[in-house]
């Protein structure tokens, strides 16, 4: 208690006020002990400070992220939750669709039965009584899962006879479909026919199943296109 009585407060500011002037920036360790002390507490503050800073900047960062997802991550959930809520009806709708698809890959040949359908066709126009001026099949058209056959053809007779042939063609078996249809009346000599006979010019498409060798090659092919690319 005696120190504090006979300490001089003036004295002792005075002292430290004075350490603080005169003092050489460039040579910061002849200072005296009060400005390195300031020094040191103002230098720890603001680098705590300044870490503080960049580390919450960089979890405000992360939080306006996953803020921005939140929308996102909610519509998936609701349509995961529906999904799960209607998980049985979905896996019926998967089987039917699955017997849908089994039902239409029965009505496409297979390699082997081409020749069969392609005789069907030409068939069914003979049976109608129609004469064939074209029967022609053309390039099979690979696709990924299936080959496409297109057949030009051109048949003449009665009207009725080749509206029979176009509804027989429908309704084989197997899928068999009719474009670029285009009747007309013959010319006979300079003028057009008067008994009724008609020429039709269509191309038919039948479609065919690859088996598992024709798919492999023609996933290999889609491999090599999309590195080219």
């Amino acid at each position: 208690m005696a120190d504090l009585k006979n300490l001089d407060l003036n004295a002792w500011f005075a002292d430290l006020s004075g350490q603080f002037q005169n003092l050489d920036p460039k040579k910061p360790g002849q200072w005296p002990t009060a400005p390195k002390i300031l020094t040191f507490i103002v230098v720890a503050v603001a680098a705590v400070a300044a870490a503080w800073f960049v580390l919450l900047s960089d979890a405000n960062d992360a939080l306006e992220a996953e803020k921005a997802r939140e929308p996102a991550l909610k519509e998936d959930y609701r349509g995961k939750l529906a999904q799960a809520v209607n998980l049985p009806e979905l896996r019926k709708q998967k089987r039917q669709v699955e017997e849908y698809v089994l039902q239409l890959e029965k009505q496409l040949p297979g390699k082997a039965e081409m020749d069969a359908l392609l005789s069907d066709i030409n068939q069914a126009g003979l049976g109608r009584g129609l004469q064939f001026e074209l029967f022609r099949p053309g390039q099979i058209v690979m696709k990924d899962y299936y080959a496409e056959q297109p057949i030009s053809l051109k048949v003449s007779g009665q009207y009725h006879d080749i509206g029979s042939f176009t509804a027989d063609v429908s309704n084989l078996s197997r899928i068999v479909t009719l474009h670029d249809l285009n009747i007309v009346v013959p010319q006979s000599g300079n003028s057009a026919r008067t008994d009724g006979h008609l020429t039709m010019d269509a191309t038919a498409r039948t479609y065919r199943y690859l088996d598992p060798a024709e798919v492999e090659e023609q996933k290999r092919v889609a491999q090599q296109a999309g590195k080219k690319k």
